[in-house]
């Protein structure tokens, strides 16, 4: 396998990093400060700042727009909505461009490569009907609206998705809601006007085909958002988390995703891809963040010596270099496996990276801020937002246990089999 950049990927990536260190970075330190702001002030701190869609107008002119397109979309939706080339990426070209966008917390937004929408936008695109796509996927796409996904719930052990208790209930012609979610991630941006919603729809079905995806506009009567939630006192503005509570939300039969049942299929299909993105994404945000503590360890100085050379730090940032590269290599594996072999034959691929990467990302992170001091937890740095971000995404998408578990059942599977057999010849 070769994991050198593509001509394709290795421009993209460029011309990403550059969009970011030249557009993103330093609104983003502006747009902090004035959220913290308008927090103190009592005043909205979600509205949308106008600097936002500048920057996202001027991505878009330079190509550097839905990047996330898988290949295999070359086409209408590529070239009508700016993506660089007219064509989707796979998973090992989209891999380094995520990365670069990690960089920032507001990059992929600007991108319009921020989840949950790209993940929203993959299952309207993979599985979507055409009036689907036409009301929702294209908007997405163009960047006029943004979208949730409600999955996660207060009342039950979320990690297995088999506990619902969330109703998507088929009552002749319509489909009816009843449920309450948490942590749905984009439900606090303004702009957010449609939800992906997985709840049980036949419980007496076997556990794999109980569920459904239903598409849902977030301002139809019964949908409201409760509260916006914090993540270790981070609200991850202008996205967020929200707690949505679905009352008798009556909505066409026609709002289901694919048809009754297949919610697990489609799960399958959106997280794999998605956990790659993220890992990414994760990566990026973990450079940034040595590149941070490299530049205090040399600028700042105590007992007579710069950072850099106290208590082992030189040893430590050779270890930080070390595993972030180890994370990356083990990441372009996972998406060369995806694009090579498929879903499938990539499970334990894809849930190894869900445990390395987060794991790495933390230990990395916190010497970040070990480095930087109490101003290192302060709002002054994105370093405590990193942690934040990094310990949150060893639960979101299937917490380290969930994931462990299926590399181990994989890796156990042909030593049971095989014991079996010897058992039986006995």
């Amino acid at each position: 396998m070769d994991f050198s950049l593509s001509p394709r990927a290795a421009d993209l990536s460029a011309r990403v990093r550059e969009f970011v260190d030249t557009h993103v970075e330093p609104l983003e330190a502006e747009l902090v400060a004035d959220v913290a702001a308008r927090r103190l002030r009592g005043e909205d701190p979600w509205r949308i700042d106008p600097r936002i869609e500048e920057a996202k107008a001027e991505a878009r002119r330079q190509g550097l727009w839905n990047l996330f397109l898988p290949a295999g979309h070359e086409g209408p939706y590529a070239e009508r909505f700016g993506t660089d080339g007219g064509a989707g990426l796979s998973n090992l070209d989209y891999a380094p461009v995520a990365e670069q966008m990690g960089r920032s917390f507001i990059a992929p937004l600007i991108f319009n490569s921020n989840a949950p929408d790209t993940g929203n936008m993959e299952v309207l695109l993979k599985y979507g009907s055409h009036a689907q796509k036409d009301r929702w996927l294209e908007p997405l796409l163009d960047g006029k609206v943004r979208s949730a996904f409600l999955m996660t719930e207060p009342g039950v052990a979320s990690s297995d998705a088999t506990n619902m208790q969330a109703r998507a209930e088929i009552d002749g012609d319509e489909v009816v809601l009843n449920g309450r979610k948490w942590w749905s991630s984009g439900a606090g941006h303004p702009d957010c006007k449609v939800g992906i919603y997985m709840a049980v729809t036949d419980p007496n079905a076997d556990r794999h085909h109980r569920h459904s995806m239903v598409v849902v506009p977030m301002d139809h009567p019964g949908v409201r958002v409760e509260r916006m939630l914090s993540t270790l006192g981070q609200y991850d503005e202008p996205l967020g988390h929200g707690e949505v509570t679905l009352t008798d939300v009556r909505l066409p039969v026609d709002h289901i995703i694919g048809g009754p049942g297949r919610a697990f299929e489609i799960a399958q299909g959106r997280l794999g891809p998605g956990r790659v993105h993220h890992c990414m994404r994760l990566i990026g945000l973990t450079e940034k963040c040595l590149d941070l503590a490299l530049q205090r360890s040399v600028s700042r100085v105590a007992f007579g010596k710069p950072l850099a050379q106290l208590g082992g730090n030189r040893e430590k940032f050779a270890e930080a270099r070390i595993k972030i590269n180890q994370a990356r290599l083990h990441v372009l594996h996972a998406a060369w496996k995806l694009d090579t072999f498929g879903s499938a034959a990539s499970l334990s691929e894809v849930s190894e990276i869900k445990v390395a990467v987060p794991r790495m990302a933390c230990e990395v992170i916190d010497f970040a801020i070990q480095i930087h001091g109490g101003g290192g937890t302060g709002p002054d740095f994105p370093l405590a937002a990193a942690y934040a971000g990094a310990r949150s995404l060893r639960l979101a998408d299937g917490p380290d246990e969930v994931h462990l578990g299926v590399v181990s059942r994989l890796m156990l599977a042909p030593y049971a089999k095989k014991a079996m057999a010897v058992g039986a010849a006995q």
